[in-house]
């Protein structure tokens, strides 16, 4: 049988599996909100948000599952580990179920309550699981599923509401020969759980009908069941639910572990052997203000999962906890970010579309650098909320500002937040007369190593902050009348000429010449701008100081940057035409643009809110390589921000569900030729990608040979880094052997030999 099983298993995993993509890609997600706990194999397993981790209880160790690995990164409701079967199975919101199958790399998909069409998407919900006698009882928004773990498929669904109508099912235990089913929307019924008929509602008699529950669980031959008045409640035969206790704070998670029933409370947790005998409880934890999401107790411990400090340890009859937390950011919801080599920073502040602030965000930010995460809650970023961009001086990374759409601005310094700017104690003004509410979003560093900003609601919205943090600000009246009532100035950047562009999301895009005070304005309409939307959303300038403009509708590139402020200048952007299948077509036609930014080849990474990420070349001709959340560990299609290592290539991805990254190979040129590698190198048998030759100088010439000096490729760099396909100009792939990459520099003053070795 076990042999018949591995078999059927590995079946499966092949046919259906989810890709891994740990060679290429790096997942950075946060789990410090734990929503569910679970444990077997002498591991235990805790669920994030959207990911999980697994702590070996022998050797202390930390594995993480991500979608770099292979899961959705749909947002997580219920976890459990089957030690029979040696299966974790991950339930989520949306209703789609991941199985982990111990020892494999692969993560099984199992699509089938998530594409059942006749089940409303919001009763499609993974409320709990429960295993009996190899059958997987799964608690739904619309009933209870029974899943077959040893064959892994589905088999009977019961709807056992009025009539058999959809009812949402918060748990089911089984107690003696029954099966009991709560429900969070009306009553709790029961049935013989070895009732083959039990597809028939009639087969399920209600015992309760008069109450909402939260869940019932089987403690030795006792039932008990947790109304979501935060009451608890004992079954008695003949006389039903009798009262047992009531708890004063909210009661967040409710199960049975072994011979414990675990009672967990927003601010406390709790374990009750057979009797209800309370075995222990903690209800204060020095060192950590929590705030409970779930719990577990096993082996004489707890295990609280909270809602910002990640998964706490508890002995029983103690009150120190030992933290358990994968490295990470602060929060799964990253909206900007800024990169240097071996940096990055992350904010989590986060404004609408309308760029409204409220409700306002208190989330803090990250720092990640050398692989090791860095992050300050709210307090320590001296209380800066809805933080919105983050701006890295490039001539001191040491210096960090990040600009807050209701706080004003925040300067770290030296890795530390440092000081806030606003209109305390600057002369910013506040929208707010009683209070602070500067709302600062564009910032971008000049040539001279100005800082300059936009804020809106003001009229001079338009600030430059000196060297020495001198913040002059300048009138926008003149292109933006009502500048001070209504409207939202955003994201800003400046040309090679030095010329300061801004967005306004009511009139397109606003250009400044600080030299002659002058204002141009960008907008809809043939003469006037061209562009598809007046709300733009993104501005980058490229390598050739050609503006890409990303729009709530679309695309366009503004060409004539240098000559904008001559008398008679075109002012129209034009949008990238593209050829599908002979028919031309407007490049990103209608999506909208949430960011747009340039590697070291010029070629251009361009974010949307609906349709994950595109990476063109440099002139948008041709998409090289498209990633959305079902051909990439992007959890979420809607991506809010880009940044790139220029050292390393690697590009960060900041979504909706979590940030990721991608190792990627255009880096930016190097001043010489000194630290010039490839890789993979060797190339070994099986390698179908591309060879990365990197640390190269800009516009260097890259030929290679074989030994006997017969020219295979040559290629002059765009930015720090080429890639060769491993074949003699496309026609074929070149044979096993050493190959020789000869590198000139532009100027031809220095050279470089390097060695490459194929491997067939």
């Amino acid at each position: 049988m076990k042999q018949l099983l591995a078999t059927l298993l590995l079946l499966v995993s092949c046919l259906s599996s989810a890709q891994n993509f740990e060679d290429e890609w790096t997942g950075y997600f946060s789990y410090v909100s734990i929503k569910a706990i679970s444990q077997g194999n002498d591991r235990l397993f805790a669920a994030a948000e959207n990911a999980v981790f697994s702590f070996d209880l022998s050797t202390r160790e930390i594995n993480t599952i991500s979608s770099v690995n292979g899961l959705s990164g749909e947002l997580i409701s219920s976890l459990y580990y089957s030690s029979n079967f040696n299966l974790l199975v991950i339930g989520y919101e949306n209703g789609l179920i991941d199985i982990v199958i111990d020892g494999e790399e692969n993560i099984l998909k199992v699509v089938d309550i998530l594409e059942k069409p006749t089940i409303p998407p919001n009763r499609k919900r993974i409320n709990h699981f429960n295993e009996y006698n190899g059958s997987l009882y799964i608690s739904t928004g619309f009933g209870i599923s029974v899943y077959d773990l040893e064959r892994l498929e589905f088999g009977d669904t019961y709807f056992i509401g009025e009539l058999g109508t959809q009812i949402s099912t918060s748990q089911t235990t089984i107690s003696g020969e029954f099966i009991f089913a709560s429900s969070d929307e009306g009553g709790i019924r029961r049935a013989l759980v070895d009732n083959p008929n039990l597809i028939n509602f009639e087969e399920w008699t209600p015992i309760n009908l008069g109450s909402n529950w939260l869940g019932i669980q089987a403690l030795g031959d006792q039932v008990y069941a947790m109304r979501v008045d935060d009451r608890l409640f004992e079954f008695i035969p003949g006389a039903g639910f009798v009262p047992v206790t009531d708890y004063a704070s909210q009661v967040v998670d409710f199960g049975v572990q072994g011979d414990l029933l675990t009672v967990t409370t927003v601010a406390a947790i709790e374990a009750y052997s057979e009797g209800f005998v309370l075995e222990a409880s903690v209800t204060n934890i020095p060192g950590f203000d929590v705030v409970g999401q779930s719990g577990y107790s096993f082996n004489n411990f707890f295990y609280y999962g909270t809602e910002e400090d990640g998964l706490l340890a508890i002995p029983f009859g103690t009150n120190q906890a030992e933290q358990i937390l994968p490295d990470g950011p602060i929060d799964n919801r990253p909206y900007s970010l800024d990169a240097v080599p071996g940096e990055l920073w992350v904010a989590f502040g986060e404004v609408d579309v309308n760029f409204n602030p409220f409700p306002l965000t208190n989330k803090g930010i990250s720092h990640l650098k050398e692989g090791s995460w860095i992050n300050f809650d709210f307090e320590a970023a001296l209380e800066t909320n809805d933080i919105v961009n983050v701006a890295i001086n490039p001539a001191d990374p040491t210096e960090v500002f990040m600009t807050s759409y209701n706080k004003g601005l925040l300067r770290i310094v030296d890795e530390q937040p440092f000081l806030r700017y606003d209109n305390t104690n600057t002369n910013l003004n506040s929208i707010d007369p009683n209070g602070t509410d500067v709302r600062l979003y564009g910032a971008d560093f000049d040539r001279d190593g100005n800082l300059w900003v936009t804020q809106s609601r003001e009229e001079e919205g338009l600030i430059r902050i000196t060297p020495s943090l001198q913040f002059q600000k300048n009138d926008i009246t003149d292109i933006i009348p009502n500048a001070a009532t209504s409207g939202a100035l955003g994201e800003l950047r400046i040309s090679r000429e030095g010329y300061i562009f801004f967005t306004y999301d009511q009139d397109g895009l606003v250009a400044y010449n600080p030299s002659s005070g002058q204002f141009k304005l960008i907008e809809e309409g043939i003469g006037t701008g061209n562009l598809p939307d007046n709300n733009v959303r993104a501005i980058e300038f490229d390598n050739q100081n050609r503006l890409w403009i990303g729009s709530l509708m679309g695309l366009r590139v503004f060409f004539n940057v240098g000559g904008l402020f001559e008398e008679g200048a075109n002012v129209d952007a034009q949008p990238i035409i593209i050829l599908e299948d002979g028919v031309p077509q407007e490049l990103l036609f209608e999506l909208t643009v949430t960011d747009i930014e340039v590697d070291g080849s010029n070629n251009k990474w361009i974010s949307t809110a609906t349709s994950g990420v595109f990476y063109l070349s440099s002139n948008g001709q041709e998409t090289l390589l498209r990633f959305t959340k079902s051909n990439s560990p992007l959890p979420s299609d809607n991506v809010q921000d880009i940044a790139i290592d220029p050292f390393t290539g690697v590009v960060y991805f900041a979504t909706l569900n979590g940030l990721v990254a991608y190792n990627g190979s255009s880096t930016a040129p190097r001043e010489n030729l000194e630290d010039v590698y490839s890789y993979p190198n060797p190339v070994r048998p099986g390698f179908e990608g591309n060879v990365t030759i990197d640390g190269l100088t800009a516009r260097a010439n890259v030929k290679i040979t074989d030994l006997e000096g017969n020219l295979v490729f040559e290629e002059t760099s765009q930015g720090g880094s080429v890639l060769w396909d491993t074949t003699a100009f496309g026609r074929y792939k070149v044979a096993s052997g050493v190959y020789l990459v000869l590198i000139t520099t532009d100027d031809a003053l220095e050279t470089k030999v390097h060695k490459i070795m194929i491997v067939r």
